[in-house]
């Protein structure tokens, strides 16, 4: 069912504990203007709190994922005396996004399917997991611009592909293509174009039937992963795993095992 219909630049819905949003600005490329930030921000805090969504699904309709921030709307900005502020920019529209997404203790699945360029390279990486057609491309096109990657771009990119890679990439703005993507671990499966929205939708539901507790511990753990020592991280699985071992989904599993039989999980 679509939910939030009051929405101008997303369409958001929810089925069987799946929230779709799509980007829906699809004259300008799903380009970002204060709307759609706006917009985008409210769709993933209602997504967060609501005890129905166990997986969300980011898209783009039309030709692409996003291509970044629309620069239409900086033309009248852009003259002779212009100082523009861009980091107070960043942290009122764009770091609310990706912090939403990366603190939100449910799965986010970026279903790729055109150009995500700049910003909108930066929300597909801010995801979890990607999925990407074979038509999509990504382009960290700050440099372009004499600008620097943001929106998360700098801590996601290097943690996906590496240091040397994401300083080619973002140096050099030359576009990463669907195959590549795959090849360098930026995307998690390309698949045929017309089976994009298939091939996610059985990824989002398989996340979807297990244990929401346990998706939202690994979730925790992985990213603290990257600034915990090995020790700490050995208290913070512990701490995780006495947690999820209380769940009435774990129990549920562990019966299921030993009677041979599928597993029911609430949820719980």
């Amino acid at each position: 069912m679509t939910i939030a219909p009051t929405f101008e630049t997303i369409e958001v819905t929810l089925a069987h504990g799946i929230c779709a949003i799509s980007l829906q600005r699809t004259d300008v490329l799903n380009a970002f203007n204060n709307a759609l930030t706006d917009e985008l921000k409210t769709a993933l805090k209602d997504a967060a709190k609501n005890k129905e969504v166990r997986v969300i699904v980011l898209t783009g309709s039309g030709r692409a994922f996003s291509s970044g921030q629309d620069l239409a709307d900086l033309k009248e900005k852009y003259v002779p005396g212009h100082e523009p502020h861009l980091g107070e920019d960043l942290k009122k529209r764009y770091d609310p996004i990706v912090k939403a997404i990366h603190s939100m203790e449910k799965p986010v699945i970026a279903s790729v399917n055109g150009v995500a360029a700049g910003a909108g390279c930066s929300l597909a990486l801010a995801c979890d997991m990607r999925i990407a057609s074979e038509h999509a491309s990504f382009i960290e096109v700050f440099v372009n611009v004499g600008l620097v990657p943001d929106s998360g771009s700098t801590w996601t990119l290097p943690r996906l592909v590496g240091f040397g890679r994401a300083m080619e990439l973002c140096c050099t703005g030359r576009p990463v293509k669907a195959k590549e993507a795959l090849a360098i671990g930026l995307v998690n499966a390309v698949v045929p174009h017309e089976d994009l929205e298939v091939e996610t939708l059985k990824l989002a539901n398989r996340l979807a039937s297990l244990p929401a507790k346990a998706i939202a511990l690994t979730k925790r753990l992985l990213n603290q992963s990257f600034e915990n020592d090995f020790k700490e991280q050995l208290i913070q699985e512990a701490y995780a795993q006495e947690t999820a071992g209380r769940t009435h989904d774990h129990f549920e599993g562990v019966v299921a095992f030993i009677e041979k039989r599928k597993p029911n999980f609430t949820h719980e």
